[in-house]
């Protein structure tokens, strides 16, 4: 099989077309967005009429079937211009897409649609809760049988988009606590179905433009038709989920390291220091090289990965160090970003200092850095 070390046509195409609308219409009021905690509410109404929530979705189900390389390579161009818009592209992909693989026919044409088409404005993930993040054996929210189908109790946290989100994949208990893992199921559960209330939103560090909220599911009835795959299925559903969207949040940290390190690269060229501009400093050269390598070397991982998927590969311990050395990557360069502009760098006249906090959650979300670590150990051990 031949692995292209360069876009194609389709993929040019789709990656000029998020690099244009990134650069017209959210790059221009990212900055505000941050400062207001504004959620892009109209600015994913574009992206879908642009079709950039379904490039790898099959064509039927209203995507572009583009393929997950196009995919990464959108979503780094969206991050660089904005990083809060980007979680939610990369999270609604990530619902269509389980949808897509797991969901009855009925499902997949009822909801995939409406994710990638905008109706639903955006997805999302509810899988976390206030005691089991990493840990998903020690969910707490139950699935009770009734006669018309399923009744969700429980509480959820963490969830990207929670306050706008038009679908909702859920997890929660078919069974007792004692089938960790195994006892978990998916449902899909509608915005204003009765009983389903978000919370007030998180105040974050960075990723202000995207609302974080906990969830409440308070006796909230769905059919039977609301189950996604069947009892216990659950947790290889967010397992697949999960690898997919490490993909898409490794290619957001890169988006954010691009950014920073284009920024800082404008900015060393028109500070003078010692009667020279930064940018002749031998010093802030060597700087500039190792970031601008280790950027490349993250967007090589992620597209390798994205390859991987795309190509029917095994991609598990790929996307997850994609993932490890795309976030980690990002902080780095960002961090540095702010060095290197000195004081200014600290302030908000300048982007770098949002570019360092909206990086920094991309170790935490869809996996911390420690379970990428954990993922790629088990690849490496696994018999042979």
């Amino acid at each position: 099989m031949t692995m292209r070390f360069e876009p194609t046509e389709e993929q040019t195409l789709i990656q000029k077309t998020a690099r244009d609308v990134a650069t017209r219409l959210l790059a221009p009021r990212a900055a505000e967005r941050d400062r207001s905690e504004r959620f892009p509410v109209e600015e994913l109404s574009e992206l879908a009429r642009l079709g950039l929530l379904g490039i790898a979705l099959p064509a039927s189900l209203g995507g572009a079937e583009a393929g997950t390389v196009a995919f990464a390579l959108s979503m780094i161009e969206l991050a660089r211009a904005d990083a809060s818009v980007a979680v939610a592209v990369s999270v609604t992909h990530m619902a269509a897409e389980l949808i897509t693989r797991w969901g009855t026919d009925a499902q997949r044409q009822r909801h995939v649609p409406r994710l990638v088409g905008g109706e639903y404005l955006c997805g999302s993930f509810a899988l976390s809760e206030p005691q089991a993040g990493s840990d998903a054996g020690a969910l707490t929210t139950t699935a009770t049988r009734t006669a018309r189908g399923w009744r969700l109790d429980g509480a959820k946290q963490w969830i990207t988009s929670g306050s706008h989100a038009g679908l909702f994949v859920v997890w929660a208990r078919t069974a007792p606590l004692g089938a960790g893992t195994r006892g978990l199921s998916a449902f899909l559960v509608e915005r204003g179905t009765p009983g389903l209330s978000a919370g007030r939103p998180e105040e974050k560090l960075g990723l202000r433009g995207s609302s974080t909220v906990p969830l409440v599911l308070d006796g909230v009835e769905v059919g039977e038709d609301a189950l996604l795959a069947r009892p216990g299925d659950g947790f290889q559903i967010a397992m697949t989920a999960l690898d997919s969207g490490r993909i898409g949040i490794a290619a957001q940290a890169v988006g954010i390291a691009t950014a920073a390190l284009e920024a800082t690269t404008s900015y060393v060229k028109a500070r003078v220091q010692f009667g020279v501009p930064l940018a002749q400093h031998q010093a802030t050269r060597a700087t500039l090289a190792d970031l601008a390598t280790a950027r490349d070397a993250a967007r090589l991982l992620v597209l390798f990965a994205a390859w991987k998927k795309q190509s029917g590969l095994q991609f598990s311990g790929a996307a997850a160090r994609a993932k490890l050395v795309a976030s980690e990557t990002a902080s780095r360069v960002c961090d540095a970003a702010i060095q290197l502009h000195g004081g200014y760098g600290y302030t908000r006249d300048f982007p770098v200092e949002r570019y360092l906090r909206d990086a920094r959650v991309t170790r935490i979300y869809e996996g911390t850095s420690e379970i990428q670590r954990i993922v790629i150990a088990r690849e490496l051990l696994r018999p042979r």
